[in-house]
């Protein structure tokens, strides 16, 4: 099967629910993890260009979680306050670049990057 042929197959419809499931999970918390559970699911099947988006998606859930938790222990010395500012916004800008891209249809560019 082609390149294109695999697009039209699938157009990322999953990929955008689990990114508006990450952002939602910033008020509502579960979601994230029904988004991340839903990347494992969908990223063995997907196109190539799709599964760049699974993989950017699961490494953002535990890279969040793992700044999270480093933000949360250093709070008692003030600096986890910033941290856990910079993972808000990192969180947010990795979600809207993922699907700034998925509705481009294109694969993102690093998705084993730790930043954006």
């Amino acid at each position: 099967m082609n390149d294109v042929a695999e697009m039209q197959k699938d157009k990322g419809g999953n990929a955008k629910i689990i990114y508006i499931l990450y952002l939602v999970s910033l008020v509502l918390g579960i979601t994230g993890l029904i988004g991340l559970i839903m990347a494992y699911i969908n990223k063995g099947d997907a196109p190539e260009w799709l599964k760049t988006h699974y993989q950017w998606q699961i490494r953002t859930f535990w890279m969040g979680v793992l700044y999270t938790v480093i933000g949360l222990i250093t709070t008692g010395i003030m600096i986890g306050f910033l941290i856990l500012l910079f993972n808000l916004i990192w969180f947010i800008v990795r979600c809207v670049k993922g699907l700034s891209a998925l509705d481009k249809q294109q694969p993102l560019p690093q998705p084993t990057s730790w930043l954006f």
